[in-house]
């Protein structure tokens, strides 16, 4: 996360939370959880009105997937029971996973009142909070990019020094943190019924997308009255591709910022940083996911910067990066980033202006 990043973010906060306080927020209880999940037109959790800022509290599913109480699988990492979230208890003992669910923990739906399908939600990552000094990291067969590579189940706890702002790994590797969550996500289509938290799609959903850390702003296509935002599975850190099949796992709670763009239509989720415009890509096909997440570009180039396919074409082969944000979840995320500082003048991002 770029130094310009950060201080936008904290000065953004700063004037938003000005009465000491998020409009709203939301905690995570078996009444504004859902366990691995997204579905369309659920009972709200929250309703908002445009603008508005909230705090969520957001539980990591580490600790809860397995048969024992939370206490008692994170003792055996030498983690205390006052250690445990509260919260981790009663969500393991009062909320079900429905068959055919994922094992994400995603607290929501919050509707922001005036939202409907053809509009845009922009969402703004104000701050992010740690809720515990610690993590997982959980990989093992069949899992990640080299599914053969290990013959046993690997669960690795790693410390977080929360005033050095860095991951323990080991004595000798420490891990400069990047929180961020690795599901935000509007309703999808009705059509689609209740749809798994693993893999992403058009409302987002699980991208693993490491740039949508704190001054970050993630646009998503609304699809549904209110929109219907849920967020979860938190990340202290996490490389491109979250190519083990997880991050630094992590319970966290994110102040947002929900921006609405009436009529405005885009077809997949964007993302904008102080520093670049990211398009995406997302397909089972690493090859169509990556021609999808360059066609978004050429898209965006000529709509927003009144490009040429031809030059936009162009200007993708010489100064846009692919990457990989998403390898391990059935869908494959590939993003496209633009550097802003390849234009002369560019359009204001994250004005003076609360829009509350």
């Amino acid at each position: 996360m770029s130094k310009d990043t950060t201080t936008r973010a904290s000065h953004l906060l700063q004037q938003v939370l000005a009465t000491g306080r998020p409009d709203a927020t939301l905690r995570s209880t078996p009444d504004t959880v859902l366990w691995g999940y997204i579905a369309a037109n659920l009972a709200p959790a929250l309703t908002v009105k445009p603008g508005a800022v909230v705090e969520i509290e957001a539980l990591s599913h580490q600790g809860l997937t397995t048969q024992q109480d939370p206490e008692k699988f994170f003792a055996g990492y030498g983690i205390s029971a006052g250690e445990v979230l509260p919260d981790a208890k009663t969500v393991f003992s009062g909320v079900k996973r429905p068959k055919g669910a994922s094992v994400h923990i995603l607290t929501g739906p919050i509707y922001i009142e005036g939202a409907e399908a053809g509009d845009t939600l922009e969402v703004r990552v104000l701050d992010i909070k740690f809720r515990v000094p610690y993590g997982v990291n959980n990989t093992g067969p069949g899992k990640g990019v080299l599914p053969k590579l290990l013959k046993e189940p690997s669960a690795k706890l790693i410390r977080i020094d929360l005033e050095r702002r860095v991951a323990l790994f080991s004595d000798d590797i420490e891990i400069p943190l990047n929180p961020f969550m690795g599901i935000m996500a509007v309703s999808p289509p009705t059509s689609l019924g209740m749809v798994s938290s693993t893999p992403p799609g058009a409302w987002g959903g699980n991208m693993d997308l490491k740039f949508l850390g704190i001054g970050s702003s993630l646009y998503l296509p609304v699809f549904n009255k209110g929109a219907q935002f849920f967020t979860g599975d938190g990340h202290a850190v996490q490389g491109d591709g979250e190519v083990d099949g997880g991050a630094i796992e992590i319970s966290l709670a994110p102040t947002l910022q929900f921006v609405l763009h009436k009529g405005k239509r885009i077809k997949l989720p964007r993302v904008e940083t102080a520093t670049d415009y990211l398009l995406t890509g997302l397909s089972v096909d690493l090859n169509e996911a990556t021609r999808m997440a360059l066609q978004e570009t050429v898209d965006f180039l000529q709509a927003e910067k009144d490009m040429t396919a031809a030059d936009a074409y162009a200007l993708s082969s010489l100064a846009v990066d692919l990457g990989i944000g998403e390898a391990v979840d059935i869908v494959n995320l590939v993003y496209a980033k633009i550097p802003k500082k390849i234009f002369r003048t560019s359009s204001p991002f994250w004005t003076t202006s609360t829009e509350r």
